[in-house]
């Protein structure tokens, strides 16, 4: 059965036995200062959204990432170039997330550290404001730091395994949850910010109600 609570991500951990979880795909706070009103400021296309600060003065300490590789077999970490002295072992499977943003201050690409024993691997997806590589399909932005659903469903169909359980520790706007829901996983996903759990509740919910309109173009396998 799937969960996802409203709860600091460290409390629930302590409470999980070593492995319970398949795959662990988290985004946590990079420690960049660009949550809520500084990633406002940023882009050129138009007036961008003015978020709620979610807080992104700093990255996890040490202690989440023990945890995190204690309870979960596998895992996929958003943000892992600004914290990679925290994380204990080398990946030869790194995975880029390529945004196809123009001409702005945000960052052409996302990295993700796995420990998967793959090559490199590369997903190009445009997400840059109110430009979206699905238009038809447009995700509305509820999070400063909000991935596309799509990027989710790329990542399960080629690093997870049909039953497999899925864990989140940052939900933030629930397009990892939402991807979950779409693609048959069970999850337990954590967010601690309660306006940013309604809103992503919501989005879960709709997704439960209604038979899936979302289809991706191309999904690139390994």
């Amino acid at each position: 059965m799937s969960e996802f609570l409203n709860c600091d991500c460290m409390e629930y951990m302590r409470t999980i036995p070593d492995k319970k979880f398949d795959l662990a795909i988290v985004d946590p706070p990079y420690g960049i200062n660009q949550g809520g009103k500084n990633n406002k400021t940023r882009g050129n296309l138009a007036i961008a959204k003015d978020y709620k600060d979610f807080g992104d003065r700093c990255s996890p300490n040490q202690m989440y990432f023990n945890e995190l590789l204690r309870i979960s077999r596998n895992q996929i970490i958003f943000g892992a170039n600004h914290f990679i002295d925290k994380i204990p072992y080398n990946s030869s499977c790194w995975i880029v997330w390529d945004k196809n943003n123009g001409t702005n201050d945000f960052a052409d690409c996302e990295l993700a550290w796995t420990s998967f024993k793959t090559s490199v691997r590369k997903f190009k997806y445009t997400w840059n404001g109110m430009l979206q590589e699905n238009m038809k399909q447009k995700e509305k932005r509820i999070h400063p730091t909000q991935k596309p659903v799509a990027l989710y469903i790329w990542l399960l169909t080629n690093y997870a395994k049909p039953g497999d359980l899925i864990f989140d520790s940052h939900v933030g706007s629930g397009s990892s949850l939402v991807a979950c829901e779409k693609e048959g996983f069970d999850y337990v996903g954590c967010e601690l910010d309660k306006d940013y759990y309604q809103q992503a509740k919501e989005r879960i919910e709709i997704e439960r109600r209604q038979p899936s309109l979302f289809s991706i173009d191309k999904v690139i396998g390994m």
